[in-house]
C-alpha cells in the first residue's frame, strides 16, 4: 500500500505548529506585531516598537522590514482603553516611509491620555521625526541619528501648480506637528530641512544624539534606563 507523502508532510507541519504554539503561545504576535503580546489586563507599561519602513496603504516589498499601521493602531487603542495600563514606551528605529501612515500613528500616540515616552535607537528618519516627538517626553541614544528633509514622492508626478500646492500642504502638516510636539522653532526646522551641505544626493540635515537635543527636537540624550525612569516619574505625577 502506497503512502501519501503530501499528507505526511502536512501532518508533520501541523504537529510542528502545535508544538510551537504550546512552547510559545506568543509566537504569532512576535511574527506579526513585532511584540510578544498585546496589552494585557495585568500589564502596567506597554512597549511598542516602530522599526524599518513605515508601511502605508501600499504593501512594501517583501524584503523590507516594515511597521504596519494596521498593527500599531489597535495596540494604541487597547492601551487607552485598558484601565490597568498606566503608561507606554515607544522604541524607534525607522528609516521613515509613508507620510500619512506615519502622521496617523504620531497623532494617535500624541492624543493618548496616559503618559508616553519615546526612545530613538539607531535612527528615526524622515516621517520618523514626528513619531519621535509624539510622546510626552523623548530620548535619543548618543549614537542614534535623525534625518530631516523636505517631503519626497516617487512615481508619477503631474507637473502642474496644484501638485506643488499639495506637496506644500503635506509639508506643512509634518512641520506643524513637529513644532507643536517639540521645542524646536519653525525657523530652525526649516533651516535644517533645506540645508544643502550635508546630504550628497538630497536636501536636508542629519542630527546625531546631542545635536537633536541642542535644537530642542528631542528632550534628552539617554537609553532604556532613563526612558523607563522618566516614564515611571510621569506615571507617578499623573496619579498624584
Amino acid at each position: 500500500m502506497m503512502k501519501d507523502n503530501k499528507s505526511d508532510t502536512k501532518n508533520k507541519e501541523g504537529k510542528e505548529d502545535s508544538i510551537k504554539q504550546a512552547i510559545s503561545p506568543d509566537l504569532a504576535n512576535i511574527n506579526t506585531l513585532g511584540t510578544p503580546e498585546i496589552p494585557k489586563a495585568d500589564e502596567k507599561i506597554h512597549t511598542i516598537t516602530i522599526i524599518g519602513h513605515i508601511e502605508g496603504h501600499t504593501v512594501a516589498p517583501p524584503q523590507n522590514k516594515t511597521t504596519k499601521y494596521e498593527h500599531i493602531i489597535p495596540q494604541l487603542v487597547a492601551v487607552e482603553e485598558n484601565p490597568n495600563i498606566e503608561g507606554m514606551l515607544v522604541i524607534l528605529n525607522t528609516v521613515g516611509g509613508d507620510v500619512e501612515a506615519g502622521l496617523a500613528i504620531s497623532e494617535l500616540i500624541h492624543s493618548l491620555s496616559k503618559p508616553k515616552v519615546t526612545l530613538v535607537l539607531g535612527g528615526s528618519h524622515s516621517i520618523g521625526v514626528p513619531l519621535a516627538t509624539s510622546g510626552d517626553y523623548s530620548f535619543i541614544a548618543p549614537t542614534a541619528t535623525m534625518t530631516i528633509h523636505p517631503i519626497r514622492m516617487t512615481g508619477l508626478v503631474i507637473g502642474i501648480p496644484q501638485t506643488f500646492k499639495y506637496f506644500s500642504k503635506m509639508q506643512d502638516r509634518i512641520t506643524d506637528f513637529v513644532i507643536r510636539t517639540s521645542g524646536i522653532t519653525k525657523t530652525a526646522l526649516m533651516e535644517l530641512m533645506n540645508s544643502t551641505d550635508e546630504l550628497a544626493n538630497d536636501v536636508g540635515s542629519i542630527l546625531i544624539g546631542e545635536d537633536a537635543v541642542k535644537y530642542k527636537l528631542i528632550d534628552e540624550v539617554g537609553g532604556l534606563n532613563k526612558a523607563m525612569e522618566k516614564l515611571q516619574q510621569l506615571i507617578k505625577e499623573r496619579k498624584e
